[in-house]
């Protein structure tokens, strides 16, 4: 196990092949990964969102720090990217090994369970022999829920946010819009934008679609109201500021794959049988995974408490107010660490709300 404990981006190059669950292996696999505080066999699993990357401490800093959710001085932390992503972790963006050109469209389908499979291996790698806290939003919200159904020998309780127990077909509807926008776009031809073209406006559409179901009609109205930038309204010239934004960032075809990883996403029949104790977390403004969704999902888990977290700004206030997230989170992990553990009382499910 390294020592390097400063936070630094590292590797880990995975021996052998990785077995997918849809069949087939990938060979030279590359996991990213940080970590913070000092190595033990005891770690709390920070997991990241659809284009989000392993750098933990910058897009959920409001939860790291001297008696935050997440304390260096006192826990193990360890986030690492995704399967299929192009933050460092094997993707289509990458060459497959003896090629001279990257996998693109031709990168095979990956499942949220490969992504915590590979996360596994990682975490032997680093001789982490269990996980106190699983804990993430939207996508990373379905890697703590895959991790408490796959190896819940190793997790001692899991905290998922703004997820259901299963892909919606209001989210698979969205995701499809996204995927069409990619791939209807005349530069990508063949799978791969081609190079002659300006950068790629079919990614920045599904960027569009998605930020739309992101935020609250609230938030937009508040926010933006009817009021022009220029010859545009001011929420048309955020959306084009935010594709924009993701184009210079991220690889379509790992956009591609990741969404098509949320929406195999189903764990409907397993829900009932996870015995880890559950932080189930809503967002009372989220369009795409209401509240109601959660707290069904919080209601259906034997261990489970829900927690809602009163918010305007619609999904992504997980990543925004993280001031009230960090304490319900904080408080969910006093608790356990006094020995109390979410009961399989009727009224599970119920929470309480947080502002």
């Amino acid at each position: 196990m390294s020592s390097n404990v400063s936070g630094e981006t590292r590797s880990f190059a995975l021996p052998g092949a990785f077995p997918l669950s849809g069949g087939g292996t990938l060979s030279g696999v590359r996991v990213a990964f940080r970590t913070w505080g000092v190595p033990s066999k005891t770690a709390i699993l920070v997991c990241h969102a659809l284009t989000g990357s392993a750098d933990a401490d910058s897009w959920w800093r409001g939860l790291f720090g001297t008696g935050r959710a997440f304390d260096p001085a006192s826990d193990f932390i360890v986030s690492s990217n995704v399967l299929g992503s192009c933050y460092g972790t094997t993707g289509p963006a990458d060459r497959p090994p003896g090629g001279s050109v990257p996998y693109g469209p031709d990168f095979p389908d990956v499942t949220i369970d490969d992504i915590v499979r590979l996360q596994a291996l990682l975490l032997d790698h680093l001789d982490v022999e269990r996980l106190s806290l699983v804990i993430g939003g939207s996508m990373g919200a379905m890697q703590a829920m895959q991790w408490a159904a796959t190896f819940p020998e190793r997790v001692e309780a899991i905290a998922p946010i703004a997820v259901g127990a299963a892909q919606s077909a209001w989210a698979l509807a969205l995701s499809e819009a996204q995927r069409a926008a990619i791939v209807g776009d005349p530069r990508f031809r063949g799978g791969r934008y081609q190079p002659t073209f300006p950068p790629a406006d079919g990614l920045a559409t599904a960027r569009m679609i998605a930020m739309a179901s992101y935020r609250s009609p609230h938030e937009f109205s508040t926010r933006f109201g009817r009021v022009r930038d220029g010859e545009a309204y001011g929420v048309q010239s955020y959306l084009r500021h935010q594709g924009r934004k993701l184009v210079d960032r991220f690889d379509a075809n790992s956009y591609l794959t990741l969404i098509a990883a949320m929406d195999s996403y189903d764990l409907s029949d397993q829900v009932a049988k996870i015995d880890t104790p559950v932080l189930v977390v809503g967002i009372s403004s989220d369009v795409l995974y209401p509240a109601s969704e959660v707290r069904a999902l919080a209601a259906t888990l034997p261990h489970a408490e829900f927690a809602l977290l009163n918010a305007p700004q619609g999904h992504d206030a997980f990543l925004i107010e993280t001031a009230p997230l960090n304490r319900i989170v904080t408080a969910f992990r006093k608790r356990l660490a006094a020995g109390w553990r979410p009961s399989p009382a009727a009224d599970r499910g119920r929470g309480a709300a947080w502002a």
